[in-house]
């Protein structure tokens, strides 16, 4: 206590002054006899009636300094603990589709988003490779009440057909992209062209983007297509995967929300519009059934507010 006394004093002292008092800036010649009366000086009663109000402002001073402390120790701790929890839930924003079905079922319900990130908790899991990956249980689903699913669905079975459609977009549809983009060294040529007009590329930059990136895409679309067991001439997965898609929507509906895209028309259509402006694109649209589909959800997409 009177270690921290000393070191606590001269801050003390500078308080007093900003409170408006006035402390000496050495103890007088009468309370120094009083502190020095166990070695010969005025004796212990001079002290106790002197130098024992030093005594106690130096011991108040001192607590106070341990309480400080100690709150502050507290706040950067709890401040811890809040941006642990900020990261953690950072992270589990890290995936596009619980990203949508988050703020899905935050439009639709209302709910605080804090809440509705951990009803996606994510989990490591092993994939086919070997490698340890993130995935994110409900991750297509929306957390709605009874009273909002039907709403929103009108039934069950939409429900589950939405979920059903947005991971077959995630899970096979999104494999097609790069070995159909990429499949041959002229088409990976002018996706990469395309890709540096687009980017404000200089005129050296562009040049090693294009060439560079087009040569390393289309050895690892060839990977692609080995890994994902695809047919010789991957447009043929492609063309089969568009046409699977609109026949799942059926004639009766202009899209597999109804009278209105839901989120398995828009994951769809969000991964096959990467593919506009190259021949992979104007391809699909000739030898497949899926072009009044993708205008449909073009034009709603224009329309819709903003």
């Amino acid at each position: 206590m009177a270690h921290a006394a000393r070191v606590l004093w001269p801050r003390g002292r500078a308080l007093a002054w900003r409170l408006g008092c006035s402390p000496t800036l050495g103890f007088p010649a009468q309370s120094r006899a009083g502190f020095a009366g166990g070695a010969g000086g005025s004796g212990p009663a001079a002290t106790a009636r002197k130098g024992g109000p030093r005594l106690l402002g130096a011991a108040a001073l001192a607590l106070g300094g341990a309480l400080g402390l100690y709150h502050t120790a507290r706040w950067h701790l709890r401040a811890q603990d809040l941006s642990a929890e900020r990261s953690a839930v950072q992270q589990q924003l890290n995936d596009s589709s619980v990203i949508i079905s988050a703020l899905k079922t935050y439009l639709v319900s209302g709910q605080p988003l804090e809440d509705i990130i951990t009803y996606y908790p994510p989990m490591k899991a092993v994939n086919d490779q070997g490698k340890e990956v993130t995935e994110f249980c409900n991750k297509y689903w929306l957390m709605l009440d009874e009273k909002e699913a039907q709403r929103m669905y009108g039934g069950k079975e939409a429900r589950t057909e939405e979920m059903k459609w947005r991971q077959w977009a995630d899970d096979w549809l999104v494999h097609l992209i790069s070995p159909n983009v990429y499949r041959t060294p002229a088409e990976a040529l002018a996706s990469f062209d395309y890709i540096v007009k687009e980017g404000n590329f200089g005129a050296v930059e562009g040049a090693m983007a294009k060439y560079m990136g087009a040569a390393a895409m289309y050895i690892i679309s060839k990977r692609l297509k080995s890994r994902h067991h695809l047919r010789d001439d991957v447009r043929e997965d492609l063309y089969e995967a568009a046409n699977k898609w609109v026949a799942a929507v059926g004639k009766d509906r202009p899209f597999m929300g109804g009278q209105k895209p839901n989120l398995a028309d828009l994951a769809v259509y969000g991964v096959l519009r990467v593919m506009e402006g190259l021949e992979a694109f104007d391809d699909m649209m000739r030898h497949t059934r899926i072009q009044p589909w993708y205008l449909r959800v073009e034009k709603a997409i224009a329309e819709a507010p903003q």
